[in-house]
């Protein structure tokens, strides 16, 4: 199923027909899907970090790096980094050498355990901390070089408008960057990916995060996301130009690039 899926609607108690979304591999009306996506990251995230490395077998670090590169962090330029959560990419863009950040999230939860890393390595001067819905950022047109979403862009109940809004802040010549799990491309991997987001990722958010039903909505959301294509052609459907993508590790995920020309 990709997001592009037809959703069944539902009727209101005023017999309006309801527009649905995926919340997993539920269909929810629009309007409870945010609430839902930050009862989840509420629940999970003083342990997130720590469930990365778990869910990854630590992976997810070497995907940040070649997702960084992609970035390509200058002193010159300014980074909006959306559900930016805990900071991994803003930390990096940094220690490459990046200009100003924007540290987004539209969990308030995430943006704390975020804020508090960053005092701890010395990142505050450098980085503006909002809440923000990706789906209606705060900020002019053609305000920022560079946009990044990581494994956030799944979460969103709109991810047109995400697209839409992502390449309005972006100046001329700015580029667009999301890393995001995907389809996996490689046939023999796809039983044990299964069996591992399945079987093995609520055992350990129950044992690691005290809560398996979050952690299966996480690996449920993966499987309703738009596959590498698919997301190629909404991004240029949104007006970016000149997208590419990149598998990683046999597309279990995926970086996907384009530009504001």
């Amino acid at each position: 199923m990709t997001d592009n899926a037809s959703f069944p609607h539902t009727e209101s108690v005023h017999g309006d027909r309801e527009e649905t979304t995926d919340f997993g591999y539920r269909s929810v009306p629009k309007a409870e899907k945010k609430p839902l996506v930050r009862a989840v990251f509420d629940s999970v995230a003083g342990r997130y970090d720590v469930m990365n490395d778990v869910m990854s077998l630590g992976i997810h670090r070497v995907w940040k790096r070649i997702f960084i590169n992609a970035l390509a962090p200058r002193r010159d330029l300014k980074l909006l980094d959306l559900a930016g959560g805990t900071g991994d990419i803003s930390f990096g863009w940094l220690r490459n050498n990046g200009g100003p950040a924007i540290l987004t999230d539209i969990n308030a939860s995430m943006l704390e355990v975020g804020r508090a890393r960053a005092a701890s390595k010395g990142y505050l001067s450098d980085i503006e901390f909002s809440v923000v819905d990706a789906e209606a950022i705060p900020l002019p047109d053609r305000s920022v070089d560079r946009v990044s979403i990581a494994f956030g862009l799944r979460n969103c109940t709109d991810k047109d408008a995400v697209l839409r809004e992502a390449r309005r802040v972006l100046r001329p010549g700015g580029k667009f960057c999301c890393l995001e799990f995907s389809r996996v491309q490689v046939a023999a991997l796809a039983p044990v990916y299964d069996a591992w987001s399945f079987g093995v990722l609520p055992r350990m958010g129950q044992i690691i995060a005290k809560d398996a039903e979050s952690y299966r909505y996480l690996a449920e959301s993966i499987r309703t996301f738009p596959e590498q294509e698919v997301l190629a052609q909404m991004m240029r459907d949104a007006g970016l130009e000149k997208v590419s993508y990149q598998n990683l590790s046999g597309g279990i995920a995926a970086i996907h690039s384009g530009w504001k020309l």
